[in-house]
């Protein structure tokens, strides 16, 4: 198992879509808990896996597998969903991220609504702190959503980093502003702030380098780059360019 740096940038690797390679075909190969094992020796210090309401990739077997598999901190991503919460609760995870789902998206498009969400969210915050797993809101970087957080009494929050990925020409920077901003926000509120989606190699600099930020969840570009030079190696490039810069 990997020893943490408290001052460390964190590198958490989603394997969710080593599994949607295998769903593809069918039966068990790519194995996701062997993609665990990989990022755990390349120098990943967390897993995240998000298990949909649909399966479209992890599935329900996948979960205690890849927890077995290594033994670095697993990050559940899920929907507030009952079904959702008694598999979190079931399986203890060291965190537990709870994110929008829509069945007909191809992804998570945007931040969850913790603000307009707050009567829904506070039962499945509370249950899943009372039974010692670290709640996460994957939330837009807007200071409603931070105290949002807050009041829910969520210990970490995790930005939307897809409008930044995504954005050209003087746009970037505004939205590196708004994370920054907002990072800096979270921190001085007692909340551990954390970023991902749509982070690749040129993109993620900016974000690394800001000081606040604990820890980055990037799955699918680094999977995708592992078809071209191995995940061990994608893992490893990614980790040292947030190194260069922290």
């Amino acid at each position: 198992m990997n020893v943490h740096n408290p001052s460390r940038l964190r590198l958490g690797v989603n394997i969710d879509h080593v599994a949607t390679i295998r769903n593809a075909r069918g039966g068990m190969h790519p194995d996701p808990a062997r993609a665990a094992q990989i990022v755990a020796q390349a120098g990943g210090d967390g897993i995240t896996v998000h298990l949909r309401e649909d399966r479209r990739h992890i599935r329900d077997e996948d979960l205690f597998r890849v927890f077995e598999a290594t033994g670095l901190p697993i990050n559940l991503e899920m929907a507030a969903t009952d079904e959702m919460l008694e598999i979190a609760l079931r399986h203890a995870p060291h965190a537990a991220c709870i994110v929008p789902e829509r069945r007909e998206e191809r992804t998570t498009e945007g931040g969850l609504d913790a603000a307009g969400q707050h009567n829904r969210l506070a039962p499945i915050v509370a249950r899943l702190t009372d039974a010692g797993i670290r709640v996460s809101l994957f939330i837009a970087p807007e200071p409603r959503q931070i105290e949002a957080a807050m009041k829910l009494g969520a210990p970490v929050v995790e930005f939307h980093t897809g409008e930044y990925a995504h954005a050209e020409g003087e746009q970037v920077q505004h939205e590196l502003r708004r994370i920054v901003d907002m990072a800096a926000l979270a921190a001085k509120n007692g909340i551990e702030p954390h970023a991902g989606h749509g982070l690749t190699y040129d993109n993620v600099q900016p974000i690394a380098a800001i000081p606040q930020l604990a820890e980055l969840n990037i799955g699918h570009y680094l999977i995708g780059e592992a078809i071209f030079c191995g995940l061990d190696a994608s893992v490893k490039k990614m980790r040292a360019l947030m190194d260069e810069v922290r």
